[in-house]
């Protein structure tokens, strides 16, 4: 079997390299591959739909709320049916969690895997330009396919993952996700209507001089969250905060950094979800080398107890997570 780590050529199209792979996945038998290509497709239309969302009135709010009690934008609502619709129709998944629904959806009985996805992440900053992304994480199913979906199915720890990845909407539209088998980018043609491999093989620098932050929460943070934050301060690092997820994980993999979202007053168990977004990222982390921790746990040893849960979440290049879990502890 080829090794699935030897990069393929810049350029190569995505559905190109989805099927030179698809013999390395586990389980190979086609639904896995499908199941990217559907959400691939997915995020093409969300980015036709955000590029024009200003022309059609889809950056307002809704007046509504999604699970974690944040105001809804109308693109919110629709990234959520587009992504749900596409994988329903795509036969490949039993069952979806979403940020945008307060309930697990059931969809096909006779299909293998379960995604979790916030469709839209950082949709705040919609409204005024600032880069936004989806985030996604696919399991096989522990029960036996043609059965209900069982509570076991969906409450997985992150090390069971079989695929994560986001999809980054900004100056340019990137597709970045992993099988287990290192981390790939795709940057979207939309002159072609396709993704091309452009970054292979993707690996965050050990060290870093960017901390991402809400240092505007900061007397609200622990004492050791403080004293690391000074640590950085003292070390002459940058402080990077674009107050989305997707953005500012994407730039500390590219460049090296530490993206931290820790427990506050407000949010003592922290304000990211861990099924959907902790642990997606935390996957690619450490595929490419990083570390995710809620400060004392690795995020994909932590068994969830509800869809929603919520973590503290540190990220990013290896040096700066471990010196900031030495001094939190």
């Amino acid at each position: 079997m080829e090794d699935s780590r030897i990069a393929m050529p810049i350029g190569t199209a995505l559905d190109r390299f989805i099927k030179s792979r698809q013999e390395a996945f586990a389980f190979a038998t086609g639904e896995l591959s499908q199941l990217l290509r559907d959400i691939a497709l997915s995020g093409k239309v969300v980015n036709r739909d955000i590029n024009r969302a200003g022309l059609i009135n889809l950056a307002g709010v809704t007046g509504t709320q999604n699970t974690g009690g944040e105001d809804q934008k109308e693109l919110d609502i629709l990234a959520n049916i587009r992504f749900s619709r596409a994988l329903t129709k795509g036969g490949e998944v039993c069952a979806i969690i979403s940020e945008e629904e307060e309930e697990i959806i059931e969809v096909n009985n006779n299909s293998s895997y379960i995604i979790a996805i916030d469709p839209l992440d950082g949709s705040s900053n919609i409204d005024v330009n600032v880069s936004i992304g989806t985030i996604f994480s696919i399991y096989r199913r522990i029960s036996e396919v043609g059965t209900p979906v069982t509570e076991a199915d969906v409450l997985q720890p992150g090390k069971n993952q079989v695929a994560a990845g986001y999809i980054l909407y900004g100056s340019s539209t990137m597709l970045v996700f992993t099988t287990g088998m290192g981390v790939n980018g795709f940057t979207y043609d939309p002159t072609l209507g396709e993704y091309f491999l452009s970054h292979t093989n993707m690996q965050i620098p050990d060290g870093g001089k960017i901390y991402s932050v809400n240092e505007g929460s900061y007397h609200s943070f622990t004492d050791g969250v403080k004293n690391y934050i000074e640590d950085c301060r003292d070390n002459g690092f940058s402080g990077r905060y674009i107050g989305s997820l997707v953005a500012d994980f994407h730039r500390n993999l590219l460049k090296g950094g530490i993206y931290i979202y820790p427990s506050t007053a407000a949010n003592p168990t922290g304000k990211l979800r861990l099924v959907y977004e902790c642990n997606t990222l935390a996957f690619i982390a450490e595929q490419a080398g990083g570390l995710a921790t809620d400060g004392v746990n690795r995020i994909m040893d932590i068994i969830p107890t509800d869809i929603h849960q919520r973590a503290p979440f540190f990220i990013g290049s290896k040096e700066m997570v471990e010196r900031a879990k030495e001094m939190i502890g």
